[in-house]
């Protein structure tokens, strides 16, 4: 008896399995908890246990309490049973009722299920929706659509995952300015498949960078510090705003340390490397790479950053007495064709 008893309770288990994966479930988040499966029927026999017969118990136009309707708003409760603590549960839920807006409240629970069906655990979700609490607002059909290109683009499954958890916003962008942002890596820039998604991968942020400061960002390592692209990819470059990379560049070269390239890629002295000038915190940068005190570094940023900002005001005037003059050769135009059309009257 007892065997048959275990084998009872293991086909009972496994049609279970079956029906569940052969099945098209809709997701629902009950206020509570579900303590009682229906029977699974084979044949003429129920496998329940005795718990179980609450269903034939009930009245005909009584509905067994599984049965009841899904509540469609997001509560503590629902999330608990979806396998987040009770601290999670609190968080998340405060952290969406932060987002004001109808979206918000609408999209929460299939932005919650897309994340747990994408692999992420409650403390995931957690800091995903601490980064990025907007993601409550995208539309289902939307974050699918978003977390598939992104599989296209070669972030596969550990990698996509780990971008979403560092860079959430990710799934913000629509469809068609990540591929914007890919086609202009690729023919503007041109890195290869394999990189532009090392980038994506690595940088993220990429995909909400505006495309002149990219451009401008690319050219100036290409052509001013002569770095190939393989070497902007492994040192992670894109990760660092242009001031930072203008700033650590024209220290080292000030001081002696850094040529531009002639058009034969050669110079007098050896260049240190892009990794060994970007990806290392500035201490390091100071006193291993440019051999310099804190304090003169800290001298020099104030010193450029004046710099930059007597150029920008430079150029802003010149651009506004371009515009001028522009609007002065309008009117000497219009001014000479009415005096012609007068004359002619």
């Amino acid at each position: 008896m007892p065997r048959t008893s275990m084998g009872m309770r293991i086909a009972a288990r496994q049609i279970f399995y079956w029906t569940c994966r052969d099945s098209s479930f809709v997701f629902s988040l009950p206020h509570a908890r579900i303590h009682h499966l229906p029977c699974l029927r084979f044949g003429t026999r129920g496998l329940c246990s005795s718990s179980d017969h609450f269903q034939s118990n009930q009245r005909p136009h009584e509905p067994p309490p599984w049965t009841a309707k899904p509540v469609s708003e997001l509560s503590p409760r629902s999330l608990v049973d979806m396998g987040c603590t009770d601290s999670q549960a609190e968080e998340i839920y405060q952290c969406v009722c932060s987002i004001r807006g109808e979206g918000a409240a609408r999209h929460a629970l299939s932005t919650l299920t897309a994340l747990f069906v994408l692999g992420l655990n409650s403390s995931s979700v957690v800091k995903v929706l601490n980064k990025c609490p907007e993601l409550c607002s995208v539309k289902e059909v939307q974050l699918q659509q978003r977390i598939s290109n992104l599989r296209k683009l070669g972030l596969l499954e550990g990698s996509l995952q780990r971008v979403v958890v560092h860079y959430p916003k990710i799934l913000t962008v629509p469809v068609k300015s990540v591929k914007n942002v890919v086609l202009f890596l690729k023919e503007k820039c041109l890195f290869t498949t394999q990189q532009v998604t090392d980038i994506l991968r690595d940088s993220p942020a990429v995909v909400l960078e505006d495309k002149n400061q990219l451009e401008y960002k690319f050219q100036y390592v290409y052509f001013r510090m002569g770095v190939k692209q393989t070497d902007m990819v492994k040192c992670k470059m894109f990760r660092f705003t242009l001031d930072e990379l203008r700033c650590r560049h024209l220290f080292l070269e000030r001081r002696g340390l850094y040529q531009t390239p002639d058009k034969k890629g050669q110079t007098t002295i050896i260049n240190p490397k892009l990794a060994s000038i970007l990806d290392v915190d500035q201490d390091t940068f100071v006193t291993s790479v440019a051999r310099a005190s804190a304090e003169e570094y800290d001298v020099f940023q104030k010193l450029v950053a004046r710099e930059w900002k007597e150029e920008g005001l430079q150029g802003k005037i010149e651009a506004d007495s371009d515009a001028e003059e522009d609007e002065g050769e309008e009117e000497e135009i219009g001014g000479r064709n009415g005096y012609r059309k007068t004359k002619k009257k």
